[in-house]
């Protein structure tokens, strides 16, 4: 396999330098030419959009190409929009992790009293504080996640 990350940036970046317009890639009618493997390979990725041209008993080459925006943003330090755009937030309700610190709290095996104790002790935190534990126990989790692998492989299904 002839992928090469030199010669993919080189080529990223001069189309980036011509956008929006296509530029001329000097793909050959060879097989195996590096640059139409990269170019390929790169459009496969949608980080380019290419022209191919197909000559008679030749195989198929790129004649010209354009970068996309998610080539522009690969590119760019910060990841461009789409680190932006493609970011996924999650809001839990304060109401909402009471209940399920409640929930594992009464079924643990800690004693009665212990547990009416700390269900009273989270139910009179502020917003404030159960957001502060809250972080701590996804942290605490996060350092757990080899113990979990195997709960998130069953639920993915593999």
């Amino acid at each position: 396999m002839k992928l090469d990350r030199t010669l993919q940036k080189q080529l990223l970046e001069q189309m980036a330098e011509a956008y929006p317009e296509q530029i001329n890639v000097g793909s050959k009618r060879e097989l195996g030419d590096p640059v139409t493997i990269n170019l390929w390979y790169l459009e496969q990725h949608g980080l380019i959009e290419a022209t191919k041209s197909k000559a008679i008993n030749a195989p198929p080459y790129v004649a010209s190409a354009a970068i996309t925006h998610r080539g522009l943003d690969f590119l760019a330090d910060d990841g461009g929009l789409s680190a932006i755009l493609d970011t996924v937030t999650v809001k839990l309700h304060a109401d909402t992790i009471r209940d399920l610190l409640e929930a594992r709290i009464t079924n643990s095996d800690m004693p009665e009293i212990d547990k009416k104790r700390l269900i009273d002790h989270i139910r009179s935190l502020p917003s404030e504080g159960l957001k502060t534990a809250t972080a701590h126990l996804v942290e605490l989790g996060l350092d757990h996640l080899t113990d979990a692998i195997p709960l998130l492989q069953k639920l993915l299904g593999f």
